[in-house]
């Protein structure tokens, strides 16, 4: 059908997909810009209404993935610290919306930016973002675009929130969110998905986030882990995640998020995003009977956290490949992902860097993984399959694109310094601010992080415990804060009641008149139990960290 332009007669000026390519002839555009004018034009004629629907149901997908994130921290956290990390996710995603509003947006897909690093300020506050064909994709409009890659950016800083379990301030947490998303996530997203990025104009293929999600949150998390420092050993007597169903549901939450946040990154209704989903779950299910079956060959028994932790670690994996690689390839990238990241759970013990909720190697070292077969297995047919890249012959070793290893490599080192030398500049200027130390006070991670930060708890029953003794009947050999006990007699374990007399203040009342105690009611010193030995076969002699979770964690709750 040819029109009165000269328009070749197979590009129709509907939308279709019986040809390669965007869904109609965006030349015809009144406003190159914008899209057109939407007082006098319909705007979506470029689109097709289908694949913006899909895009905005995936973004909604992406979003849940936040609480999800807030609910599996929450369970590998002990009780009195159970709402703090929940708090902390959700409260970043609120940063992060104002900071891709702002500028962030701008900073990573700005067209006009050809410095190859991190983009301008053209699309400052959404400026000059409506109906265009999107930077990722002609199949979808730029402020769906700008929606959904939001939500990647709220994901990701929710994950670096894990760092901050049981012993940072939350105030400061949300001032490096800020920053973090400016200096290292947006410059992330811009190397790898701007079509002036280095990487992307160097080869690199990374479909959903293995460098600026996955590296850019492990590798994150870890330096934050590292300037805000362990947590006091000696609280951490016999450790373990406070509720396994809560780390399920998140998992749970995060797994249905994924299939948006995979799915979604073909940015339309199409096989490729069936393809990304039906990868997704292979690469998640295997790597959970990988990681399961490794603890169990040292506990003897079957651990949900374990195969709460191999299927996270499988969905990372996916997260680069999933767009680029077959169904076969991702069996094999599950297996793989599911026996390095568990192993990776020893890297925090050989560099003392108490990595609480074990980012690094279930984000971080996956995410390398994914990278990394995207080499060897990505398939041009895969990558033709949402229509618009046919005949691109983007691949790897199995279309003889024998470079791609090396493309990969340098990707993968570029990203992982970048991310952790950065995010931990910005931790140690930020803990350097009067104000905003990143760490809380010894007797402030004895209290819990929910008693200190928030003054609102998880379970009821954690402050029923703290203010048990502040309601015992009045006599006149009370102390002067309404007790008989002193205050280093009120913990239930020697060591915790040992640090209240090294230099410590007693607990003080509240405003209320209550003690601001907290009871420790979830631990208790256990006689050593046979599984000890597989315990300390995974962390014992390397350097003394208190096992965290997810699979040291396991095996102690079995």
């Amino acid at each position: 059908m040819a029109t009165s332009q000269g328009v070749a007669p197979f590009t129709p000026e509907y939308a279709s997909y019986n040809w390669t390519g965007a869904p109609s002839d965006y030349g015809l555009t009144t406003n190159e810009a914008l899209g057109g004018n939407s007082r006098t034009e319909n705007v979506n004629k470029w689109f097709q209404s289908g694949d913006q629907a899909y895009i905005i149901v995936a973004s909604a997908m992406v979003m849940v993935m936040v609480p999800g994130l807030g609910f599996l921290y929450s369970g590998l956290a002990r009780r009195k610290s159970a709402l703090s990390m929940i708090w902390a996710c959700m409260a970043s995603m609120s940063v992060i919306t104002f900071q891709w509003y702002f500028w962030g947006y701008s900073l990573a897909f700005s067209p006009t930016a050809t410095n190859g690093y991190i983009g301008n300020l053209r699309n400052f506050g959404l400026m000059n973002t409506l109906a265009a064909p999107s930077p990722g994709s002609p199949l979808i409009p730029d402020l769906l675009f700008a929606f959904y890659e939001m939500q990647f950016c709220a994901v990701t800083a929710a994950i670096v929130m894990g760092a901050v379990a049981e012993r940072g301030r939350l105030l400061p947490a949300m001032v490096f969110t800020f920053i973090w998303a400016t200096v290292v996530y947006c410059p992330l997203a811009c190397w790898a998905w701007n079509a002036n990025g280095w990487a992307y104009k160097y080869g690199v293929m990374d479909y959903a986030g293995g460098g600026p999600v996955e590296i850019g949150s492990g590798l994150s998390a870890f330096a934050y882990s590292m300037v805000l420092g362990r947590r006091q050993e000696r609280m951490m007597l016999n450790f373990r995640p406070h509720n396994v169903s809560l780390i399920l549901l998140g998992t749970v939450f995060l797994w249905f998020g994924w299939l948006g946040f995979n799915g979604g990154s073909a940015f339309g209704a199409n096989l490729r995003a069936t393809m990304s989903c039906w990868n997704s779950n292979l690469t998640a299910a295997f790597a959970a009977i990988s990681w399961v079956i490794l603890d169990w060959r040292l506990a003897r028994k079957w651990s949900m956290v374990g195969w709460c932790s191999g299927t996270i670690s499988g969905l990372v994996a996916a997260t680069p490949a999933s767009g680029f690689i077959t169904p076969w390839a991702s069996v094999i990238l599950g297996i793989v992902t599911g026996i390095v990241c568990n192993y990776a759970t020893k890297v925090k013990y050989w560099v003392r860097i108490d990595d609480s909720m074990d980012v690094l190697a279930e984000h971080g070292v996956a995410g390398i993984v994914g990278l990394i077969f995207n080499a060897f297995f990505a398939d041009d047919a895969i990558v033709g399959l949402d229509g618009v890249n046919t005949g691109t012959k983007v691949g790897g070793w199995v279309i003889h694109n024998w470079k791609q290893l090396y493309v990969q490599i340098a990707y993968v080192v570029a990203t992982c310094s970048y991310a952790f030398v950065m995010s931990a500049i910005i931790a140690l200027a930020i803990n350097a601010i009067p104000g905003l130390k990143l760490r809380a006070s010894e007797e402030a991670e004895l209290l819990g992080m929910d008693d200190d930060q928030l003054g609102e708890f998880a379970y009821d029953y954690v402050e029923v415990r703290r203010d048990y003794l502040a309601w015992t009947p009045q006599k006149h050999d009370q102390l002067e804060d309404g007790h008989e006990i002193p205050a280093h007699s009120r913990y239930g374990i020697g060591e915790h009641s040992e640090m209240m007399l090294e230099g410590h203040a007693p607990a003080q009342m509240s405003s209320r008149g209550e003690s601001q105690d907290d009871g420790i009611q979830e631990v208790k010193i256990l006689p050593p139990a046979p599984r000890q030995v597989a315990e300390q076969t995974r962390a014992g002699e390397a350097g003394g960290l208190p096992p965290s979770n997810p699979q040291v964690s396991a095996e102690k709750s079995g």
